[in-house]
């Protein structure tokens, strides 16, 4: 089965990523049961969630249901069975020279892939992704015959890409596409209507590689879900509180000029973010995240679900969805990940300096960096 329109991710609700209130285990399980009964029938699940904890609870909670009703995909990266976590900076990827060198990727991608399948009670996988890998993940051929080699092997049905969990990574999403795209068969990407920079830099790429793009990020930090409003206040370990002050009033602004194209189309908020998501080349699949936020007038979970199980199938015209663009327009709104001009010195798991095969590859696709690729409003 191919992934749907909608889709739902085990990083929902908060248990196994921090923003909102954590739900519970009978909750978790409750919503995952919610979301197919309402007409999802895409569901995502990392192993690195929870060290397979996630994997697991996806497991209980579609067992039972047949199998070939849902799309399943999985994604692996993240070598937490040698590998040694780092803090707040996570497991290594598998790729790090001091646990394996390239001729140990194929195995230890097949170990990893019959893991989570265990966990999640399956045989074989509808997608499998490669989970927020580093610069070694996008250009090494031994990493991409590895994958395709678990499709030969009958653990996954299809392969792609998911680069993070920050946003960039653009020149090399672009790269790997251009090398590996005839293997794999959708990618990963950050976009919504207030954050179209630098996801939509990808897209040709994808679309000329026929590469299908799955979005993620689509509520834009839960703004979209229209229960954000300027001055919430958000729990000292929630991710949002990180970024920058006046994120959420800067946001809602831009938001509410979006408003009327929402209420032309008997659109709710979030399901003009997906619909706007989906009116761009090569994006076939929208993933946002649904979180329960704190104080009396957050909405509940349950009605977020039926929210993007609702999603009607509208599509906007040339003109709103270029107004759409202009008016969430964040062209070097922050530093990005990924093979950066702002890098220098040591690669780091999650950002390295250009080198001229990506210098080359943006000259391919009209992307400068030191035009395209910076933090410009500092």
């Amino acid at each position: 089965m191919d992934v749907t329109r909608t889709a739902y991710g085990t990083w929902n609700g908060g248990r196994f990523m921090h923003f909102g209130e954590p739900v519970d285990e009978e909750r978790f399980l409750r919503l995952i049961r919610l979301a197919y009964e309402k007409g999802i029938r895409t569901f995502m699940t990392a192993d690195v969630y929870g060290t397979g904890a996630a994997d697991e609870m996806l497991g209980r909670a579609l067992e039972g249901i047949p199998r070939d009703s849902y799309c399943l995909v999985g994604a692996v990266g993240h070598d937490f069975y040698t590998g040694k976590r780092d803090g707040s900076k996570g497991f290594p990827r598998f790729t790090h020279p001091s646990l394996r060198g390239p001729d140990q990727y194929a195995e230890y991608l097949q170990m990893a892939a019959e893991k989570l399948l265990a966990r999640c009670k399956a045989s074989k996988l509808d997608l499998l992704l490669l989970h927020n890998p580093d610069s070694i993940g996008y250009s090494s051929e031994a990493v991409w015959k590895g994958m395709t080699r678990l499709q030969d092997l009958g653990l996954a049905e299809m392969v792609g890409i998911a680069p993070g969990p920050a946003n960039g990574f653009t020149l090399d999403i672009i790269s790997c596409i251009e090398k590996f795209g005839a293997l794999m068969d959708w990618a990963m990407v950050i976009l919504n209507p207030l954050e179209p920079w630098p996801g939509n830099l990808c897209l040709p790429a994808a679309e000329k590689n026929n590469v299908k793009v799955i979005t993620r990020v689509v509520d834009y930090g839960g703004i979209f879900h229209d229960d954000v409003k300027p001055g919430h206040k958000f729990g000292h370990q929630d991710h949002r509180a990180f970024r920058p002050a006046g994120w959420v009033e800067a946001g809602h602004e831009k938001m509410e000029k979006m408003r009327p194209i929402a209420q032309a189309h008997r659109l709710t908020m979030l399901q003009l973010a997906c619909v706007w998501d989906l009116s761009q080349p090569a994006v076939h699949s929208v993933i946002p995240t649904l979180i329960q936020e704190t104080g009396p007038d957050a909405k509940p979970i349950e009605q977020k679900i039926e929210d993007l199980a609702s999603l009607p199938s509208v599509k906007l015209t040339a003109e709103d969805s270029q107004r759409i663009l202009e008016i969430g327009n964040n062209k070097g709104c922050m530093s990005l990940k990924g093979g950066s001009p702002e890098h220098t010195g040591e690669a780091l798991p999650d950002r390295w300096s250009l080198t001229p095969e990506l210098e080359q590859t943006g000259q391919r696709w009209g992307v400068v960096p030191d035009r395209d690729l910076v933090y410009a409003h500092g």
